[in-house]
Order: structure tokens, then sequence, then C-alpha cells
């Protein structure tokens, strides 16, 4: 069942019928109440369905189709304009239901701060967890200007969750030096810049283990994505995120779930931000969905 029954909103390109016999749920967080520059994500999983609307259902890179995968696109959850705390507890009650119900739960923000409440609910059924962030962004402070609730905080609060040897970020090119600090100070493993060929080292000390995966679209360079709410230049490719989650997809890691947030389509009429997203999540279907 959709979060409203009314549900009358496009749906991502060949997505199933039915929540009960899926094996996989995706799911939107209409949220940017805690961005510190621009806001707009909270549009983001809207355009990035219709986005997946242009695409094939066939991947060159994996060799599968989207008949494949039985999963279900739920629409986006109701979350209440401007109360964070209230909208961070929908969305762990809601993936709580999803792995109550053995779903695999694939999330599109909105804002990278609703990571935290999926760090939360992932961590209750797999203790033993590890997090592949890939993001421009460190997201290591504490607080942003006195408020802890904040896009710049869900991977410190990741690393108090589960411990920072248990975290591992990729793509990184901004932070604030106590973040950088902090990082290495905890054993927290950090690759700034790159992300695929860093990545493919660290997969095989993960074998087996369950990983949840979070990607923030603001890795790629503006001239990928000029549509995120905070752009920062010297990033990577396209090409080169979707050689990551090809990466991901082929090797021997138990992915538990991932999303894809900051898409905020207002900052890209060309929406050439939404139509890379709605392709990284095509893939996230077919390679991670097992």
């Amino acid at each position: 069942m959709r979060f409203d029954e009314a549900y009358s909103g496009k749906v991502f390109i060949m997505s199933k019928p039915s929540y009960e016999e899926s094996r996989a749920v995706l799911y939107g967080m209409p949220m940017d109440w805690t961005v510190s520059f621009r806001p707009g994500s909270r549009f983001g999983p809207a355009r990035i369905r219709e986005a997946s609307l242009g695409l094939e259902e066939y991947s060159p890179y994996l060799d599968r189709h989207l008949e494949d995968v039985n999963y279900f696109d739920a629409g986006d959850i109701p979350l209440p304009f401007g109360n964070a705390a209230r909208s961070l507890d929908m969305v762990e009650e809601y993936v709580d239901r999803l792995l109550a119900d053995g779903k695999f739960p694939l999330g599109l923000g909105g804002e990278h701060l609703l990571s935290w409440p999926i760090f939360k609910a992932m961590a209750k059924k797999y203790p033993e967890m590890a997090i592949i962030h890939i993001d421009a962004h460190a997201d290591l402070r504490e607080e942003y200007e006195g408020e802890p609730l904040s896009h710049s905080t869900p991977i410190r609060k990741a690393c108090e969750l589960i411990g920072p040897q248990n975290v591992y970020s990729f793509g990184i090119r901004s932070g604030m030096r106590e973040e950088f600090q902090y990082a290495k100070d905890a054993g927290m493993y950090m690759a700034k810049f790159e992300v695929a060929e860093p990545l493919k080292e660290i997969l095989p000390t993960l074998a087996n283990r369950p990983v949840y995966v979070t990607i923030d679209i603001d890795v790629l360079d503006p001239a990928h994505a000029p549509g995120t709410g905070t752009a920062e230049a010297g990033g990577i490719t396209s090409k080169e995120l979707l050689e990551a989650i090809t990466a991901i997809a082929n090797s021997d890691i138990t992915v538990i779930g991932a999303d894809l947030v900051e898409v905020a389509p207002a900052y890209d009429p060309t929406e050439q931000t939404q139509i890379a997203a709605s392709k990284f999540v095509r893939e996230m279907l077919l390679g991670w969905v097992k």
C-alpha cells in the first residue's frame, strides 16, 4: 500500500503494483527543512520519478532489465512541513516497517539529514553493518550554528551510532578543518576527491558484511549535476559514479538498503541532474537488489 491510498503521482519506471509481493520498496522523503544554503530538495523525489520515464528499462552496465526486479514505488512520506524532528521520526518508523516486512529500502531525498533516521532503523536490524558514504561534503559536524539537526551532521551521527571504523566516505572535497581532523583521529576511512578507485580497493575488506549506501548527488561536479542545494566545484563525473555503483553490484558485500539525496530540481532547468539521478536509481535497483 502506498502512503496515501489516493496517491496519483508518477511512479518510477516499471514499478510493480503490489507492495506485498515486492522485494524492494522505493520511497520519497520530501524534506529540506535544515539546509544551510539553497532549499528545494523536497521536490527531488517527484522529479526523479518523472525523469525515469525517459530511461531504457535495460542496463548495458549490468546486463539486467527492470522486469527482473520486483520493486514497488510507495510514493512520498507525507512529512510535516518545517518539523524536522517529527519528520525524522516518521522516516525511521517507516523504514522499521519496511525491514519488518523483509523489504530492501531505497529512499529518495530530500536533504541528507534524512539518512540519519534510516541509519538508526538499519542498525537495529543489522548491528554489524557498515556504511558507504559518497558525497562532496564530510557531513561530520556536530551541529550547524547551534542546531544539531542539520544536513551537515548525518555522518557524524552515524559514526557515533555504529563506530567511525565502520563508516567509509568517498569523494569528499569540502568540510571544516575540524571535520577532517575528526575523521583522522577517530580512525574513519575517508577518500578525498575520488570515488571509484578507492572504493574498489575497500570493497574486498567489506566482503559478506551488511552495508548501507548513501549517495549525495553533489558528489558530482556541478557541470554534471547543477541541481543541488550545496554545489561544490571539483567533483566527479556521472561516468565515475556509475562505475562505483557497478563495482558495488559486482562485489561480495551485501547491500541492505540505500538512498540518493539532495537533488534540487529548481537549480537545473536542463533537468540533467534528475535525469542522471534516475539512471543511478535504475542501476541501484538492478545491481543491489538481489
